[in-house]
């Protein structure tokens, strides 16, 4: 077993260092090949055949010689290197950028590759008693001591200089070797094995911080990776391109390796464009902090169950393990209350600590990027303390002014990134605070809002006309019950705090009971129509019956509760609110048909107590000329400071909640690889158990991953919510739904 040449410069001594490592003879860990294989420029360009004969070459020959293992096991002492060596050395860091490379290209390979999801084609086992392991920890796998190593220097070493890269390439090599998850099925099981992921969720509590630390910033300080060549000479070899441009542009046609770095230091424009290590740092958190590992109830418990019922319900359910990523980021702090901690000795610590203000600054900036969404909904709902800092913020503009954009181009969004928001806008709309705060917010103009011109319109008024312009595409598109429910929910949470609705949103809302009222009314027709047909010829057929009677039964809820905002507007701040008083008189008519109807005659009854006072005053006016808008709206702004609330019922306010899922894991671990895929990791369709896929065969022959339709009917199980309406359960059957409502 001899070493490679020691200065390997020619594409022959490359050549030969990359056969001799992807071929059949093993190499020592001591051995000089590895600091020769690791020091290669790689200035050469393969033809994409050879790269992927090398890769099938290594994969057949690493049980054997054990390479993957001991490369990994060099990664890692190249990090420690890198972290110790002085004036941030060159050849240290190209040791380490080099190691973290090639690591993924074949590691990548070998996933996608798999017959056995038990992972032994990764050979991660090796002989401990080799020469140069003596100090290697006894009581660690491979995979724990490889997953340490890297975290901590993700964690703990600065990101600047030529460790930008570094840090970029360990964040590639994160996201590939947490791949794993892509083989396995929609819902986590006891059989599941991941081998990284499990030993990252081992590590030690330091290194969780400081990792979830670090991504976090990376995300707000958004480094951007330098491109001139020759001021980066891990990159270059007397001017010529280096490994990560030349051979790896074919490794990641052939191997589908997504190098970011390779991808833009392509381009010869000098300047990035955002910042792909903040993007990787962003999807790698949320695959951390999404995993779920999955374990069984004991044996012994399922023997000492007393019923046969109860044995097969233990057998059925499953626990799964804490997530320390998740419950980092849920219990991280803001730094203004522990002003040490901001200039960057937050990792010592057990706590993440976070310049909020920072952290809410960028998510408003880059909402429109699904990752943020999915990262804004996952401290909103798990970070009690991110939340109560929104929802302090006298400038809610800055969250919710992108949230109402994107919904206003809902036809250009994912139905997974609409449902995100919605979810968003209802945990926020659950603080009367929140309420009252968007009212007092008034915005000059609304440039992107193209129906109409809206000057000097409150954020709160803004919302009412993006959420019901959101049940109105719904309606006419979508279809979704859930999407319904959800826009629904947010009204009414926000009904009681409305103050000075404008007229156009007064306008909307009155027409939504009018749009509703209008499709409830036909459905009965139908329904009707199908009975009698039923009848008349006798036919012992009803699920047509049912399924109109349920959905009638869907839009009967929908129309109360639209009923029950504009009472709970008018009950609670009609004096505030003419506008609303001014729609509801002006559409009255539409109010007319249901006011014997047994589920809504009481609500009615509070609108024509309204309706019948004003009424009264605009008859008792005495007018020289016409009325108009401004006369008629003068006339209820006078009578409001009149307005005592007699004959009126007070109902209980409608007040939604969000409540997650007891198994969220079902829909988010698919949704995060989705965006992990469509933000450039490109992974074999054929190996993927995680989702359904199509592929495509593109002119080049290449392949792409084309999602079905790209809602939550691809992943998810049937579920149920609840509308709770006084004393009544109405429970409705949802499309694929995601999350449940509880309404108290």
């Amino acid at each position: 077993m001899g070493a490679a040449p020691s200065t390997p410069r020619s594409e022959t001594s490359a050549e030969q260092l990359v056969a001799l490592f992807v071929g059949r003879t093993p190499y020592p860990i001591s051995s000089e090949f590895w600091n020769s294989l690791l020091e290669l420029p790689l200035s050469l360009q393969w033809p994409r055949h050879r790269v992927l004969h090398a890769c099938q070459a290594f994969a057949q020959n690493n049980y054997h010689t054990k390479h993957l293992a001991k490369l990994l096991i060099h990664l890692v002492w190249c990090l420690r290197d890198a972290m110790s060596a002085p004036d941030e050395s060159t050849s240290a860091y190209k040791k380490a950028i080099n190691a973290s490379y090639i690591a993924s290209v074949f590691l990548k390979f070998t996933i996608e590759n798999t017959r056995t999801y038990t992972w032994e084609e990764l050979s991660l086992d090796f002989d401990r008693t080799e020469n140069g392991l003596e100090n290697f920890p006894k009581d660690q796998s491979l995979q724990h001591f490889v997953m340490q190593g890297i975290l901590h220097y993700i964690g703990t070493a600065p990101v600047s200089g030529h460790s930008l890269f570094l840090h970029h390439e360990l964040l590639n090599f994160m996201i590939v070797a947490m791949s794993t998850q892509l083989c396995s099925g929609p819902s986590p099981e006891a059989k599941d094995v991941h081998p990284f992921l499990d030993a990252a969720m081992l590590q030690e509590s330091n290194i969780v911080t400081s990792v979830v630390r670090r991504l976090l910033l990376n995300f707000i300080t958004r480094p951007r990776l330098p491109f001139n060549g020759s001021s980066h000479p891990i990159f270059s070899d007397n001017g010529e391109p280096g490994v990560l441009r030349r051979v790896g542009s074919a490794a990641a046609n052939i191997v589908l390796l997504p190098l970011y770095t390779i991808n833009l230091l392509a381009g010869s424009s000098g300047e990035s464009i955002g910042s792909p290590l903040a993007d990787n740092s962003l999807l790698v958190l949320l695959v951390l902090i999404h995993y779920r590992k999955c374990i069984l109830v004991d044996d012994l418990a399922i023997k000492n169950s007393e019923t046969s019922d109860e044995s097969q319900n233990l057998m059925e359910s499953s626990a799964f393990h804490d997530n320390p990523f998740c419950k980092a980021l849920q219990n991280s702090k803001d730094t203004q209350f522990d002003r040490a901690d901001i200039e960057g000795n937050a990792h010592n610590d057990t706590v993440v600590r976070l310049p909020f203000a920072s952290l809410f600054d960028t998510l408003g900036m880059y909402l429109k990027d699904e990752t943020s969404v999915l990262l804004l909904y996952s401290l909103v709902q798990g970070n009690v303390d991110f939340l109560e800092y929104c929802l302090v913020r006298t400038d809610l503009d800055t969250l919710l002014m992108p949230i109402m954009e994107t919904l206003y181009n809902a036809q250009r969004r994912t139905s997974n990134q609409i449902y995100m928001l919605l979810i968003i806008l209802l945990i926020l709309s659950q603080d009367s605070s929140f309420n009252a705060t968007i009212h007092k917010l008034i915005l000059p103009n609304v440039p992107w809002y193209k129906e109409r011109l809206l000057h000097q319109t409150s954020l709160g008024s803004l919302m009412v006309i993006i959420l019901i312009r959101t049940i109105n595409y719904n309606l006419s598109k979508l279809r979704d019950i859930y999407l319904h429910t959800n826009c629904l929910a947010i009204l009414a949470n926000m009904a009681p705090h409305v103050h000075r609705l404008s007229g156009y949103a007064s306008q909307r809302l009155v027409s939504l009971f009018d749009m509703l009222s209008r499709k409830y009314t036909k459905l009965a027709e139908l329904k009707n129509d199908k009975v009698l047909k039923i009848v008349s010829d006798q036919i012992e057929d009803d699920n047509i019956a049912d399924d109109m009677s349920t959905e009638l039964h869907i839009y009967t809820d929908f129309l109360r509760i639209v009923l029950e905002i504009i009472n709970a507007i008018l009950t609670y701040a009609l004096p505030r609110n003419p506008e609303v008083i001014y729609a509801v008189m002006h559409r009255q008519e539409v109010f007319e048909p249901f006011k014997n109807h047994p589920r809504f005659n009481e609500l009615l009854e509070n609108i024509y107590t309204v309706l019948d006072f004003f009424n009264s005053r605009m008859d008792m006016q005495e007018l020289e000329g016409e009325w108009s808008v401004n006369k008629v709206l003068q006339v209820i702004i006078n009578n409001c400071r009149s307005w005592r609330g007699e004959g009126m019922k007070m109902f209980t306010q409608l007040r939604f909640t969000y409540e997650q899922e007891s198994h969220p894991e079902e829909f988010f671990i698919p949704y995060v690889w989705r965006l992990v895929l469509a933000h450039g990791f490109s992974f074999n369709p054929g190996a993927i158990n995680l989702f359904p896929v199509e592929i495509q065969v593109e002119r080049n022959k290449m392949c792409r991953i084309l999602g079905k339709k790209d809602c939550l009917a691809s992943f998810t199980s049937r579920k149920f919510f609840f509308l709770k309406t006084r004393e009544v359960f109405v429970y409705i059957e949802t499309r694929d739904y995601l999350h449940s409502f509880l309404l108290i």
